[in-house]
């Protein structure tokens, strides 16, 4: 009787397989903490109350008497007033009827049910209906509503009230025209306080001039992502927007009642982009050691960051006024480069992957040829 006994050895995965599998798995838990980082309270804290950009501008001129220890500022583009009170006196606002209708000071913020100006600042056209309790010779009926000396409130004597636009305006839209003078009473301790401001418009930036500029950054990115050979192209717009977006944090003025309280918002606001800065050094070096498919994928998770980042201040592309520390053409270039140039990574991104996934080692098993056939 004859046996035959035949020996196959390992079978052999490509090389590329296991490698392939770690940098998908690291991508995949960068998009989860990129879309846990890039959430709404982060992404606006470059707005003012969720408007990064107006055509109108409002802005305290002077005070009949100082107040030492608090500042006093037009918010929202001129929609709203804040106070942050860092002193040991009370400020008093008077409402559209000079009765009193907020107290500010170390005690926190306290305001006055029966004051009209309670509820007509609660809808930004004033149209409310009045309680039977609110009379401007009502006598007072004080609530808490924050224990911090500080509050910001809508006050329809800083803004242009009416949907229609200002008469001047509409007369010649592309000159900047002063629409009110207005007065705010308050009162520091005993001392009467008269703040005066003003409210301008001013023409929004020329589209020509911008949007061409605007549309050949999502169009530099899929082309990075096409050309041949690297995934470097893709990674030196990747550089670009990463860095406009760590000057738009840092360019963008954070509210807070203390140096502490500012540099806490500010800390929270670099947190995302602090994220994609390391992000970034990965993909960068990845692309200069030859791992191109590593670069394009985690191109594409930090394109997805800016975008999200971006988005709440897209007003800034076409709005006359900012909210920035910087100039406001620089702020335009830098949200540009977060939204469209995150759009861009992504497109650019998605081609490359297509492109450098095709070229990975197969990862197809390879069986040993037969250790020994032996026939006794």
């Amino acid at each position: 009787m004859t046996a035959t006994q035949v020996t196959y050895g390992r079978v052999v995965t490509g090389v590329g397989t296991g490698r392939a599998t770690a940098q998908r798995l690291l991508v995949i838990a960068l998009a989860a903490s990129a879309l846990m980082l890039t959430g709404a309270p982060a992404a606006q804290a470059h707005t003012d109350r969720g408007v990064a950009g107006s055509n109108w501008a409002g802005r305290v001129l002077e005070l009949s008497s100082p107040m030492p220890g608090v500042d006093l500022s037009v918010t929202q583009f001129g929609d709203s007033l804040e106070i942050l009170n860092g002193s040991t006196v009370t400020v008093t606002v008077y409402g559209y009827s000079d009765e009193e209708y907020l107290r500010i000071g170390p005690d926190g913020v306290w305001r006055n049910e029966n004051s009209p100006a309670t509820h007509l600042n609660l809808r930004r056209d004033g149209r409310t209906s009045l309680p039977a309790n609110a009379a401007p010779g009502a006598a007072p009926d004080w609530r808490q509503v924050s224990t911090q000396p500080e509050y910001s409130w809508h006050d329809h004597r800083t803004h242009w009230m009416l949907s229609a636009p200002p008469p001047q305006v509409a007369a010649d839209p592309e000159s900047k025209h002063t629409i009110i003078n207005w007065t705010v009473p308050l009162s520091y301790g005993d001392t009467a306080v008269a703040v005066a401001g003003e409210l301008t418009w001013s023409p929004p930036p020329e589209p020509m001039a911008w949007w061409p500029f605007y549309l050949l950054i999502p169009v530099a990115g899929l082309l990075a992502g096409l050309l041949p050979g690297s995934a470097r192209p893709l990674t030196m717009l990747l550089v670009t927007a990463v860095a406009s977006a760590a000057w738009h944090v840092a360019a963008t003025p954070q509210p807070g009642l203390t140096a502490a309280d500012r540099a806490l918002a500010t800390g929270a606001a670099m947190l995302p982009t602090l994220v994609a800065l390391a992000v970034t050094a990965v993909a960068v070096r990845a692309a200069w050691r030859g791992k191109d498919l590593l670069a394009a994928m985690l191109s594409a998770v930090v394109g997805f960051m800016l975008l999200v980042q971006g988005l709440p201040d897209m007003d800034v592309l076409w709005a006359a006024n900012v909210i920035t520390g910087g100039p406001v053409w620089l702020a335009r270039v830098t949200v540009a480069f977060l939204i469209l140039g995150g759009v861009g990574l992504m497109l650019g991104a998605a081609t490359a992957v297509r492109r450098f996934r095709a070229t990975e080692p197969s990862a197809a098993p390879t069986p040993v040829a037969p250790a020994a056939v032996t026939t006794p």
